[in-house]
């Protein structure tokens, strides 16, 4: 039962007042508490305004008002901590969002009652090593990508899995994604659509020069390390598109699976596959 609800909003999404407005009214008919993060656009009706990263023990969920990139900043608020996340679509495609605004009331109620479903959601770590010195640790939800970024010069990057070194691919970038991710940037690079439950990574790359390149799906238990063999430009790391840091050629990241994890709060009736064909427009034969 939820008592306490943490908001994270985009305010840059043009239904965000309205529906924090709407969202505020009906939270306080059942009796829901609101605490609110310093970016969201709030004011003082609609309940206190603190940020979410230093008094997240305090609340019992939390809700992201906007589209996927709000979902994983939320994500990163929560550094961790095991309090579920509900996200309420604000956006276009939202497809970590699970709940559409006419939904809100319905959401609410379920959150009250403790009448939802939860799907427990893996993470990557990734370490950024330069000449045996850690410069940066992260952690994401969607993937982690090695990339030549805007240059158009490729760049060769070695991969070894568990310590045996697979193969250097003369490519763009590659994309190291957990099964969340497996429906973002891996799948518009060719990747395959893993289910959330999946205890698997997808390993893809971004233009391959080669005709035999194929996408890698290894055990989550494994340490991929990505190295930048030759690099004529500047390579970045990033994770979940929100965090980039540039890397040098001789950098190495190493990524395994995070102790950590996030679980996503879903109304009733919730189904994968129906999100995939609705968002991603996924169908099979016209039959």
């Amino acid at each position: 039962m939820i008592k306490k609800l943490g908001i994270v909003a985009n305010c840059g999404k043009p239904d965000a007042l309205a529906v924090l407005k709407k969202l505020s009214a009906k939270a306080k008919k059942l009796g829901i508490e609101l605490v609110s993060d310093k970016g969201s656009l709030w004011r003082p009706e609609h309940g206190r305004q603190i940020c979410i990263s230093s008094r997240v023990k305090s609340v019992d969920a939390v809700m992201a008002l906007g589209g996927d990139g709000t979902m994983l900043r939320a994500v990163r608020m929560l550094e961790g901590r095991d309090i579920p996340l509900i996200g309420l679509n604000l956006g276009a495609l939202g497809f970590l969002t699970s709940v559409v605004e006419d939904e809100l009331d319905r959401a609410l109620k379920s959150l009250v009652t403790g009448k939802y479903l939860t799907s427990v959601r893996a993470m990557l770590d990734a370490v950024v090593e330069r000449k045996g010195r850690i410069l940066a640790k992260q952690r994401a939800l969607n993937d982690v990508v090695v990339s030549s970024g805007p240059s158009n010069r490729v760049v060769v990057l070695g991969l070894s899995i568990d310590g045996d070194k697979v193969t250097s691919y003369v490519c763009d970038g590659l994309i190291v994604s957990t099964p969340t991710g497996s429906t973002g940037h891996s799948l518009s690079s060719g990747g395959p659509i893993l289910t959330p439950e999946t205890q698997a990574f997808v390993i893809s790359l971004i233009c391959p020069h080669t005709l035999s390149s194929r996408p890698l799906v290894v055990p989550d238990k494994s340490e991929i390390i990505v190295s930048v063999e030759d690099a004529s430009g500047k390579i970045l790391f990033s994770v979940d598109g929100q965090i980039a840091h540039n890397l040098h050629e001789g950098d190495k990241v190493k990524i395994q699976r995070s102790r950590t994890s996030v679980r996503f709060i879903h109304l009733p009736g919730h189904s994968y596959f129906t999100v995939l064909r609705k968002k991603l427009h996924w169908s099979g034969s016209n039959v």
